[in-house]
C-alpha cells in the first residue's frame, strides 16, 4: 500500500506559475529537505488529484517532469517512488559548507536531456482536433467500451503497414500489441519470455530502465561492451558458450543508447546466426528510428527473414510528444498471445480513443508531414551543435557525428572524473545525464548530450560550461 501524502502543498491558483510546476517544485523541495527520502512511495495520480483538488492531468504533468528530471522513478504495478540514486548532497545539509548551500536550491535553467524531441514542434492542435472528432463521430457506447487487450485494430493495421513498408519487416496486425509507451512494452516482453534465474545480455553502456525491467522479471544481467561498430558479438558468443540459460539480448542497434553508434551489417548477421543457433530472443528497441538525416534509416535486425526469435519495440512518444504514452511491440503469434494475457493483468486495454486519433493523423498524412518538418529542424540543430563542439571542445573530446537520433555522445580525451563534472555542471544550473544512469557497475567515461529541445543560445552556453571543466 502506498504511504499517505505527508506534505502540505499550498497552491496559488492566481500565480503566473502553472499548477503542475508548483506541485513539482513542492515535491523537489520536500526531497531536498529530507521530508521525502530515497525509495519513499507517492500516492497514485488520482489520489493526489483528490487531495490537492486539481485535475488528474495536472498531477500527471507534474509527475512526468519529476520523472524526466530524475527525482522520481515509476515501477510497473508498484507505483511511483523517490529515486534511489539521489546525490548525497541532497540529505546532508549539515555537512555541507555554507558556501555550497545554494546547491540545495538547485533548479536547472538548462537541461541536456537524453535525446527528447522538441515538444514545441508536436502537432498537438491536429491531435486535439482528431480526438474531438472521435467523440462527435461515434456513439458513446462505441468509444467507451472495452476493446482488445492488444490495442485498437485499425491502429495495429496501420503500425503493421508502416513496419512492412518503411522498415522492411513482414508483420501482420495480429503480431502487434499496442502499449502505454515503450517501457510497458519492455515489461510485457520481459515477463513473457523470462523466468527467475535466466540471463539477459545487455549493452554496456546502455539503457538502465530496460535493465531494471529484466531484473524485475527475475533475470540476471551480463554486460556486453560497445565498440564504434556496435556491441562486441565475440563477447556475446563467449557468454553463450559459458552459460546455458541465456534467454535474450537487449539491443538498440539503430542508434545505440547512449553512444549513438550503429550496429554494423556484419555484426547484425553474426548476432542473428547466434540467436538462431542458441535459441535466445533478440529484444530490439528501435526508440528513435524516425529521426535520421541520410537517405533512409538502417533496417531493423528484426527485418531479416532468417531471424527466428525477436521482439521489436517502438514508440510514438517521440514522434508526437513525450507525454503521449503510446508504444508498440511486434513478435511471433505465440509471443503476442502470451503478451496479451499479461497485458490483461496490468491493463485491460490501451487508450482506444487516443489510438484512433493517432490513426487519423497517420491516414491524413499529418504524421508524415510533421516528421519531414521535424527532421529538417533537427538536422540543422545537429549541425549547429557539432559546430559548437568544434569551436569549444575539439581538442578535448572525441565524437562521431550521428546520422540520426537527437543526441551526441562525447568522450573526454584526458582521464577525468565524469561524476565530478556532472556535479559541477549541476551546481552551475546546467543538467546533464549522470553517467551512472547508463553504466553497469564501473562508470563509463562519456556524456550523452541531447540537443533537440534546446535553442542555439542554450546549446552554446552548455557547451562552453562543459569546455571549462574538461
Amino acid at each position: 500500500m502506498l504511504r499517505p501524502w505527508p506534505l502540505e502543498i499550498q497552491l496559488d491558483k492566481k500565480s503566473d506559475k502553472a499548477l503542475y510546476l508548483q506541485i513539482a517544485d513542492a515535491v523537489i523541495d520536500a526531497i531536498k529537505t529530507g521530508k521525502l527520502v530515497s525509495s519513499n512511495a507517492l500516492p497514485g495520480s488520482r489520489q493526489l488529484a483528490g487531495l490537492l483538488s486539481v485535475n488528474r492531468n495536472t498531477i500527471i504533468e507534474a509527475l512526468d517532469i519529476l520523472t524526466a528530471e530524475g527525482w522520481l522513478v515509476t515501477i510497473d504495478r508498484k507505483g511511483t517512488f523517490v529515486t534511489e540514486s539521489l546525490p548525497e548532497m541532497i540529505h546532508k545539509k549539515e555537512n555541507i559548507p555554507a558556501v555550497h548551500n545554494a546547491v540545495l536550491d538547485f533548479k536547472p535553467h538548462l537541461i541536456f536531456d537524453d535525446g527528447l524531441p522538441d515538444s514545441r514542434l508536436a502537432p498537438m492542435n491536429d491531435l486535439a482536433r482528431a480526438y474531438r472528432e472521435i467523440f462527435s463521430r461515434k456513439s458513446r457506447w462505441q468509444i467507451m467500451g472495452y476493446s482488445s487487450e492488444l490495442g485498437n485494430e485499425a491502429f495495429r493495421k496501420s503500425i503493421a503497414q508502416m513496419l512492412n513498408f518503411k522498415r522492411g519487416m513482414s508483420i501482420s496486425p495480429e503480431q502487434i500489441c499496442i502499449t502505454r509507451g515503450s517501457q510497458m512494452a519492455m515489461y510485457l516482453a520481459s515477463h513473457c519470455i523470462l523466468e527467475k534465474g535466466d540471463f539477459v545480455l545487455i549493452e554496456n553502456p546502455g539503457y538502465k530502465p530496460a535493465w531494471e525491467t529484466f531484473e524485475n522479471a527475475g533475470a540476471k544481467l551480463l554486460p556486453v561492451a560497445v565498440h564504434p561498430d556496435g556491441l562486441d558479438v565475440d563477447q556475446v558468443e563467449a557468454y553463450l558458450q559459458k552459460h546455458q540459460n541465456i534467454k535474450a539480448i537487449y539491443v538498440t542497434p539503430h542508434h545505440q543508447f547512449p553512444t549513438t553508434v550503429t550496429l554494423s551489417l556484419k555484426k547484425r548477421l553474426k548476432l542473428i546466426e547466434l540467436s538462431n543457433h542458441y535459441g535466445f530472443t533478440i529484444i530490439e528497441d528501435d526508440y528513435d528510428n524516425e529521426f535520421h538525416f541520410s537517405q533512409r534509416p538502417v533496417m531493423p535486425v528484426s527485418s531479416f527473414t532468417t531471424l527466428k526469435n525477436f521482439i521489436y519495440i517502438g514508440t510514438f512518444s517521440k514522434i508526437v510528444a513525450p507525454a503521449l504514452r503510446i508504444g508498440y511491440l511486434a513478435s511471433s503469434h505465440e509471443n503476442i498471445q502470451k503478451i496479451g494475457l499479461h497485458r490483461k493483468i496490468i491493463d485491460v486495454q490501451g487508450d482506444n480513443i487516443m489510438e484512433e486519433a493517432v490513426v487519423n493523423l497517420i491516414n491524413e498524412g499529418k504524421i508524415k508531414r510533421h516528421l519531414k518538418k521535424a527532421n529538417l529542424v533537427y538536422k540543422a540543430k545537429r549541425d549547429y551543435f557539432e559546430s559548437l563542439l568544434q569551436r569549444y571542445l575539439a581538442a578535448k573530446i572525441t565524437y562521431t557525428k550521428p546520422e540520426g537520433g537527437l543526441a551526441f555522445w562525447i568522450v573526454p580525451k584526458a582521464e577525468v572524473n565524469v561524476l565530478s563534472i556532472h556535479q559541477k555542471m549541476t551546481e552551475s544550473g546546467i543538467q546533464i545525464m549522470n553517467p551512472e544512469r547508463f553504466s553497469h557497475q564501473e562508470i563509463i567515461s562519456g556524456f550523452r548530450l541531447g540537443y533537440a529541445s534546446l535553442s542555439e543560445k542554450q546549446m552554446e552556453e552548455g557547451i562552453k560550461a562543459l569546455s571549462n571543466l574538461l
